[in-house]
Protein backbone atom coordinates (compact mmCIF):
# COMPACT_ATOMS: atom_id res chain seq x y z
CA UNK A 1 0.00 0.00 0.00
CA UNK A 2 2.92 2.31 0.72
CA UNK A 3 4.16 1.77 -2.85
CA UNK A 4 0.73 2.70 -4.23
CA UNK A 5 0.68 5.93 -2.24
CA UNK A 6 4.14 6.83 -3.54
CA UNK A 7 3.10 6.01 -7.11
CA UNK A 8 0.02 8.22 -6.87
CA UNK A 9 1.88 11.11 -5.26
CA UNK A 10 4.88 10.97 -7.62
CA UNK A 11 2.60 10.80 -10.67
CA UNK A 12 0.53 13.70 -9.36
CA UNK A 13 3.72 15.69 -8.68
CA UNK A 14 5.08 14.93 -12.17
CA UNK A 15 1.90 15.99 -13.99
CA UNK A 16 0.92 18.94 -11.81
CA UNK A 17 2.79 21.47 -14.03
CA UNK A 18 0.89 20.12 -17.04
CA UNK A 19 -2.37 20.63 -15.17
CA UNK A 20 -1.32 24.19 -14.35
CA UNK A 21 -0.47 24.73 -18.03
CA UNK A 22 -3.89 23.39 -18.99
CA UNK A 23 -5.59 25.88 -16.64
CA UNK A 24 -3.38 28.80 -17.65
CA UNK A 25 -5.32 29.85 -20.76
CA UNK A 26 -8.55 30.08 -18.76
CA UNK A 27 -6.95 31.99 -15.90
CA UNK A 28 -5.24 34.48 -18.22
CA UNK A 29 -8.00 35.06 -20.77
CA UNK A 30 -8.07 38.71 -19.66
CA UNK A 31 -4.57 39.18 -21.09
CA UNK A 32 -4.67 40.62 -24.62
CA UNK A 33 -1.07 39.63 -25.44
CA UNK A 34 -0.95 37.20 -28.40
CA UNK A 35 -4.73 36.78 -28.31
CA UNK A 36 -4.95 35.35 -31.81
CA UNK A 37 -6.17 31.90 -32.88
CA UNK A 38 -3.45 29.32 -33.43
CA UNK A 39 -5.24 28.13 -36.57
CA UNK A 40 -5.24 31.70 -37.98
CA UNK A 41 -9.02 31.28 -38.43
CA UNK A 42 -8.37 28.74 -41.21
CA UNK A 43 -10.77 25.90 -41.91
CA UNK A 44 -10.48 22.20 -42.69
CA UNK A 45 -13.44 20.63 -44.48
CA UNK A 46 -15.26 23.96 -44.04
CA UNK A 47 -14.92 23.74 -40.25
CA UNK A 48 -12.51 25.58 -37.94
CA UNK A 49 -9.29 23.68 -37.40
CA UNK A 50 -9.13 24.40 -33.66
CA UNK A 51 -11.46 27.34 -33.17
CA UNK A 52 -11.03 30.88 -31.95
CA UNK A 53 -10.58 29.83 -28.30
CA UNK A 54 -7.22 28.16 -28.96
CA UNK A 55 -4.85 31.10 -29.03
CA UNK A 56 -1.14 31.83 -29.08
CA UNK A 57 -1.69 33.58 -25.74
CA UNK A 58 -2.98 30.36 -24.20
CA UNK A 59 -0.05 28.37 -25.53
CA UNK A 60 2.49 30.95 -24.38
CA UNK A 61 0.97 31.39 -20.91
CA UNK A 62 0.50 27.65 -20.39
CA UNK A 63 4.08 26.80 -21.28
CA UNK A 64 5.52 29.62 -19.15
CA UNK A 65 3.37 28.56 -16.19
CA UNK A 66 4.54 24.94 -16.51
CA UNK A 67 8.19 26.03 -16.59
CA UNK A 68 7.75 28.31 -13.57
CA UNK A 69 5.84 25.63 -11.68
CA UNK A 70 8.52 22.99 -12.32
CA UNK A 71 11.05 25.43 -10.92
CA UNK A 72 8.87 26.02 -7.84
CA UNK A 73 8.55 22.28 -7.36
CA UNK A 74 12.32 22.01 -7.48
CA UNK A 75 12.58 24.65 -4.75
CA UNK A 76 10.00 22.82 -2.61
CA UNK A 77 11.77 19.48 -2.74
CA UNK A 78 15.12 21.07 -1.98
CA UNK A 79 16.55 20.68 -5.44
CA UNK A 80 19.45 22.44 -7.03
CA UNK A 81 18.19 25.98 -6.48
CA UNK A 82 19.80 26.68 -9.81
CA UNK A 83 17.93 29.18 -11.97
CA UNK A 84 19.84 27.97 -14.99
CA UNK A 85 19.22 24.27 -14.60
CA UNK A 86 18.25 23.24 -18.16
CA UNK A 87 16.47 20.15 -16.85
CA UNK A 88 13.82 22.34 -15.25
CA UNK A 89 13.16 24.30 -18.40
CA UNK A 90 13.10 21.25 -20.65
CA UNK A 91 10.74 19.28 -18.41
CA UNK A 92 8.52 22.32 -17.85
CA UNK A 93 8.41 23.09 -21.55
CA UNK A 94 7.61 19.49 -22.51
CA UNK A 95 4.87 19.18 -19.88
CA UNK A 96 3.31 22.52 -20.83
CA UNK A 97 3.62 22.08 -24.57
CA UNK A 98 2.43 18.48 -24.37
CA UNK A 99 -0.64 19.37 -22.32
CA UNK A 100 -1.64 22.15 -24.69
CA UNK A 101 -0.85 20.09 -27.79
CA UNK A 102 -3.04 17.28 -26.48
CA UNK A 103 -5.83 19.80 -25.93
CA UNK A 104 -5.38 21.06 -29.50
CA UNK A 105 -5.72 17.55 -30.91
CA UNK A 106 -8.98 17.05 -29.03
CA UNK A 107 -10.20 20.47 -30.20
CA UNK A 108 -9.51 19.52 -33.79
CA UNK A 109 -11.66 16.41 -33.49
CA UNK A 110 -14.38 18.28 -31.62
CA UNK A 111 -14.59 20.90 -34.38
CA UNK A 112 -14.72 18.18 -37.03
CA UNK A 113 -17.55 16.48 -35.10
CA UNK A 114 -19.42 19.82 -34.85
CA UNK A 115 -19.01 19.99 -31.07
CA UNK A 116 -19.00 23.62 -29.99
CA UNK A 117 -16.08 25.07 -27.98
CA UNK A 118 -16.57 24.47 -24.26
CA UNK A 119 -18.95 21.57 -24.83
CA UNK A 120 -17.75 18.23 -23.45
CA UNK A 121 -16.45 15.22 -25.33
CA UNK A 122 -16.06 12.69 -22.53
CA UNK A 123 -13.51 11.21 -21.80
CA UNK A 124 -11.26 13.08 -24.24
CA UNK A 125 -11.60 16.46 -22.50
CA UNK A 126 -10.36 14.87 -19.29
CA UNK A 127 -7.49 12.94 -20.84
CA UNK A 128 -6.26 14.93 -23.87
CA UNK A 129 -3.90 17.18 -21.96
CA UNK A 130 -2.68 14.36 -19.71
CA UNK A 131 -1.89 12.13 -22.69
CA UNK A 132 -0.14 14.97 -24.50
CA UNK A 133 1.97 15.84 -21.46
CA UNK A 134 2.91 12.19 -20.91
CA UNK A 135 3.89 11.68 -24.55
CA UNK A 136 6.05 14.80 -24.76
CA UNK A 137 7.74 14.50 -21.36
CA UNK A 138 8.53 10.84 -22.12
CA UNK A 139 10.97 12.05 -24.80
CA UNK A 140 13.14 13.36 -21.96
CA UNK A 141 12.05 11.54 -18.80
CA UNK A 142 11.66 7.76 -18.95
CA UNK A 143 8.18 6.76 -17.77
CA UNK A 144 6.94 3.35 -16.75
CA UNK A 145 3.62 2.07 -18.03
CA UNK A 146 2.26 2.08 -14.49
CA UNK A 147 3.07 5.79 -14.20
CA UNK A 148 1.30 6.48 -17.51
CA UNK A 149 -1.78 4.50 -16.49
CA UNK A 150 -1.80 6.08 -13.03
CA UNK A 151 -1.58 9.56 -14.58
CA UNK A 152 -4.47 8.91 -16.93
CA UNK A 153 -6.67 7.50 -14.18
CA UNK A 154 -5.70 10.05 -11.52
CA UNK A 155 -6.15 13.16 -13.63
CA UNK A 156 -9.04 11.64 -15.54
CA UNK A 157 -10.85 11.58 -12.20
CA UNK A 158 -9.50 14.89 -10.84
CA UNK A 159 -10.13 16.95 -13.99
CA UNK A 160 -13.95 17.03 -13.67
CA UNK A 161 -13.66 17.97 -9.99
CA UNK A 162 -11.27 20.82 -10.79
CA UNK A 163 -13.63 22.02 -13.53
CA UNK A 164 -16.51 22.08 -11.06
CA UNK A 165 -14.45 24.23 -8.70
CA UNK A 166 -13.59 26.57 -11.60
CA UNK A 167 -17.26 26.79 -12.53
CA UNK A 168 -18.27 27.49 -8.93
CA UNK A 169 -15.66 30.26 -8.75
CA UNK A 170 -16.98 31.65 -12.07
CA UNK A 171 -13.61 31.10 -13.75
CA UNK A 172 -15.11 28.63 -16.23
CA UNK A 173 -18.35 29.00 -18.16
CA UNK A 174 -19.11 25.27 -18.26
CA UNK A 175 -19.14 22.69 -15.48
CA UNK A 176 -17.17 20.14 -17.50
Amino acid sequence: MEHLGYLIFSTFWLLLPAGIANMGPVLFKWLSFLNYPIDFNKKFRKKPIFGKNKTFRGFFVGIILAIVFVHLQDLVIGGYYDLFNPYLYIVGFLLGFGALFGDLVASFFKRQLNIKPGKPLVPFDQLDWVAGALVFVSFYVPLSWITVITGLILFGLLHPLINLVGYALKIKKNKF
